[in-house]
This record gives structure tokens, C-alpha cells and sequence, in this order.
């Protein structure tokens, strides 16, 4: 991100991390060889390896979309209020379109679109959209508006509300609750919205809300502090609320007989939609880590930041490099062209009993992300060197 032209590089840093550590999470969907039928954060049927594996990756969409809120502020800085507006209205449609478009093909490479599916990329646009009308308003409305969204979403746990099959229903739960609402277009093309708006919508919002302490004129100190002590408070209220019991998760941890199984369950935390415990457990950390990186300097942060300068670039492209891999696994593991669909699996080229064991989805998943290296560099240096007026919107 970008401030007085002069990148945020700690921004840059921790976005590539969650970048990189989100392509795994695609990486096991595609190839792992458990990962069409089971639940990797079951305190049940999991294993350590497995349960790390899915975990570690919660942390990328609250950072990623916390982040984009800070560089929404930034980004309208050199703008009229009317123009910054403006932009992220436009910008928030555009990403609409590109998760119904390309994001929704990539994942699977069906052009007939019979399955859309509507994930981050889809909440992403629908809160920048509501972030360009309530900005032209007012930026303290945006803090009101996102603190009440963020700690106070997870009300609707406790509330009758009516059944999604009615109108509001259906509003309510695409707003608020859904962890997955299948809407039919046609016998044969449906929607799959699996990203809940709203809940996302306030951290984005509270994201956009903090962006002045990356402002030249605030103190650097004052801001390292800030982050840390917020993300201290966020991660203990996680640990408070979960272990007692109390607001901000649809279920509450159990106890077993395993103690492997007690930790598991006390991190399995709703992230569809994001509870406010998940967003203390994800959102937390990622804060402190982000004060942290304010000076980071050394190699690991090099290349991360590669990544972190052209998310949209890489995260687009990395779909479609791993769905042509797994059209090669598929020819190779002796599958034909009557194998391509499989009844209630969206995803072409992905049988259920196609799959291999965690350490080669690892293997894969660093393979993938080193191909994308060189691409994105490339892509941040025509960024740099040149003034399409679409280029802003990537």
C-alpha cells in the first residue's frame, strides 16, 4: 500500500505472509486426498498435522480483509472525498464481477458456470461498496457502523430468526449467517454464497477506521503501540470468551476425554461466518505481528513482500495454476474425460477419491507458490511503469 506514493512496508510484508500461507488451504482442496468428504477442524476425525494445516490458514481472510481496509484510507488520502467514494463503489463491483467472472472459473474450470460460487473476493467488493457510501457521509460513521458489525454480529446467535427459505430469511442469513446458501438460477446453474457480507463488512471498516496512524504525521511509536496492545486485547478477549463460554461463537468448546481433542475444539472457531472469538483468534496476532514488522528488513520479508505488493494479481492467478495441475494429476492418475464431473462436486478434474497424503500437498503448495514468484515481479515493475487507468483497480 501506498501513502504519499512511499509504500507501508510492513502492509506489504504481512499481506504476502497470508497470501502465501492462503494458497496451502487451495492447495489441500485440490489435492489432498481427504478433502472433498472431511471436516480437517473435526476435533473427531482430525489429526495434529491435518488440523495445523487447515488452522493456520484462518489467519489470511480477516488479515486480508483488514488490511484492504487500511489501504482504502490510504489509497483516498490524494482524492476528493466525492472521488475517493466514488472509486471504491467502482472498485467494489469490479470485484464482484471478477469473482463471478474469473475467480469462480479458476476454481472450476467449468465455462457453463453451473456452480458460482461467491467467497472472499464477493465480501471483499460488497464492503468496499458500502464502505465508498458511508465514507462520503462520514468516517466516524464507518467506525460506528464497523465497531457495532464486528462485536456485534454474533447477537444473531441468539435470536428466532426466520427460516432462509422466506425473503428476509434468506437476507438475513446472506448478510449475517450463512455458512453456505445455495440459491437455484435454473435446474442447472445455481449460486453458492459461502461468505456472509456483513461480518466481514466490519473489518474492513475498522480496518479503514485505523488507516490515519499510517499517516506521515502520526508517530510510528504510538502507532507500533496501538497495534500491539489491540491485538493483545483481541486475542485475550478470544481466549476469555472461549474458554468460559460466553459471546461471540455459535458453539461452544468441549471438553473430551483427549486432551488433543479439548484443544482442537477450543480453536475451532466459526469462520463461517466469522464470530468475533475467530476474529480475536485470527485478527489478534495478526495486529501484534504487524507492529512487529514495522523495521523487518531481511530476507523472509523481501520475499514475502513480493507477494504482498500484487494480491490481486497473485491470488487470480494462483487458482488457475493449480487447477491446470491438477487437470495433469488427473490425466496421469489414469482418469478420462467420463471422470471430468463428479455428482455434487463443483469442481471439474477432481474426483473424491483423487488425493495425496499432507506431505505432498506441502510439496505442491511451495512449488506453486515459487512458479509465482517471477510473475509477480514482473507485474509489480508494469505496475510501476505504467498508467493504465485499470491498473488501479488490481
Amino acid at each position: 500500500m501506498t501513502t504519499a506514493n512511499k509504500r507501508i512496508l510492513s502492509i506489504d510484508i504481512l499481506r504476502g505472509l497470508v497470501m502465501i500461507i492462503m494458497a496451502l488451504d487451495h492447495t489441500r482442496d485440490f489435492f489432498h486426498n481427504g478433502s472433498i468428504m472431511a471436516d480437517p477442524m473435526n476435533p473427531e476425525t482430525t489429526t495434529i498435522f491435518l488440523f495445523f494445516t487447515r488452522w493456520i490458514t484462518h489467519f489470511c481472510a480477516p488479515t486480508f480483509v483488514f488490511l484492504s481496509g487500511i489501504s482504502a484510507y490510504l489509497s483516498s488520502q490524494n482524492k476528493e472525498p466525492k472521488q475517493a467514494s466514488n472509486f471504491l463503489i467502482k472498485r467494489g463491483l469490479w470485484l464482484i464481477v471478477v469473482e463471478i467472472v474469473l475467480i469462480t472459473l479458476g476454481l472450476t474450470f467449468n465455462p457453463l458456470y453451473n456452480f458460482i460460487i461467491l467467497q472472499v473476493i464477493w465480501a471483499i467488493g460488497c464492503s468496499m461498496v458500502l464502505l465508498g457510501i458511508l465514507s462520503r457521509i462520514s468516517h466516524q460513521l464507518v467506525l460506528i457502523v464497523g465497531f457495532l458489525l464486528f462485536f456485534g454480529h454474533n447477537i444473531f446467535n441468539y435470536l428466532q430468526l426466520p427460516a432462509p427459505t422466506t425473503f428476509s430469511g434468506g437476507l438475513i442469513s446472506i448478510l449475517f449467517t450463512t455458512s453456505g446458501t445455495i440459491i437455484p438460477l435454473d435446474s442447472n446453474h445455481f449460486i453458492g454464497v459461502f461468505y456472509a457480507i456483513l461480518p466481514w463488512t466490519g473489518a474492513m471498516f475498522l480496518g479503514f477506521s485505523i488507516g490515519h496512524w499510517y499517516t506521515k504525521e502520526f508517530d510510528i511509536k504510538r502507532r507500533k503501540q496501538l497495534l500491539f496492545y489491540s491485538g493483545l486485547s483481541l486475542f485475550l478477549s478470544f481466549i476469555i470468551l472461549r474458554y468460559f463460554g460466553l459471546y461471540g461463537n455459535p458453539t461452544q468448546r468441549i471438553v473430551y476425554d483427549n486432551s488433543f481433542k479439548t484443544v482442537f475444539s477450543f480453536f475451532n472457531v466459526s469462520k463461517y461466518p466469522p464470530s468475533l472469538q475467530y476474529y480475536g483468534m485470527t485478527l489478534g496476532p495478526a495486529l501484534m505481528l504487524l507492529s512487529g514488522l514495522e523495521n523487518a528488513k531481511n530476507w523472509l520479508a523481501k520475499i514475502t513482500m513480493t507477494y504482498g505488493k500484487v494480491p490481486f494479481f497473485y491470488y487470480v492467478l494462483h487458482f488457475y495454476i493449480l487447477h491446470f495441475l491438477l487437470v495433469i494429476v488427473f490425466f496421469a492418475s489414469g482418469y478420462g474425460v467420463k471422470d471430468i464431473a463428479t455428482p455434487q462436486v463443483p469442481f471439474l478434474f477432481r474426483p473424491a477419491a483423487l488425493g495425496y497424503n499432507l506431505p505432498i500437498v506441502y510439496l505442491l503448495w511451495l512449488s506453486v507458490v515459487a512458479i509465482l514468484y517471477r510473475p509477480c515481479i514482473w507485474f509489480q515493475k508494469y505496475k510501476a511503469t505504467h498508467t493504465q487507468w485499470w491498473l488501479s483497480y488490481l
